[in-house]
């Protein structure tokens, strides 16, 4: 199982290469990476995952009690292309939210933690969130 993340990654940039677009992985990867990231292991983030949904309500993933949201984004790596917009939670189902930003090669840049009350507390009223605005969290890479 340790090989499965390079060999998708390695698939998703040869489907870029090859027609134009990036296949959409970076949502499973930024999954798969916010568990790594807070100690889940790759067999126990497989165990957790068994029976869900890719439309599960609320949150994404359960840990040691603690139910997780995550957003990643990727540059597409096209002249001038930056992250400057970044997803904002539509509820607040969940307790902690990790937001990675990835390179081109989906390697992690960074990666900063939220908690659900001062998620809400920094962002309900703001309509439009930047990388800037999720680096106020706690880092986590």
């Amino acid at each position: 199982m340790e090989d499965l993340r390079h060999k998708l990654v390695k698939a998703g940039l040869e489907w870029e290469q090859a027609f134009g677009n990036a296949p959409q992985i970076t949502t499973v990867l930024s999954e798969f990476d916010a568990a790594q990231l807070i100690g889940c292991t790759i067999h126990e983030y497989s165990e957790i995952m068994q029976g869900v949904s890719a439309v599960q309500k609320g949150f994404d993933f359960k840990y040691k009690g603690s139910r997780y949201q995550v957003k990643g984004n990727r540059p597409s790596g096209k002249p001038g292309s930056f992250v400057t917009w970044v997803p904002k939670a539509t509820n607040y189902e969940w307790d902690f939210l990790i937001w990675i930003l990835y390179n081109r090669e989906y390697d992690i840049q960074e990666a900063w933690l939220w908690e659900v009350s001062t998620y809400v507390s920094a962002f309900e009223s703001v309509k439009r969130l930047s990388p800037i605005h999720h680096r106020q969290g706690m880092k986590l890479r």
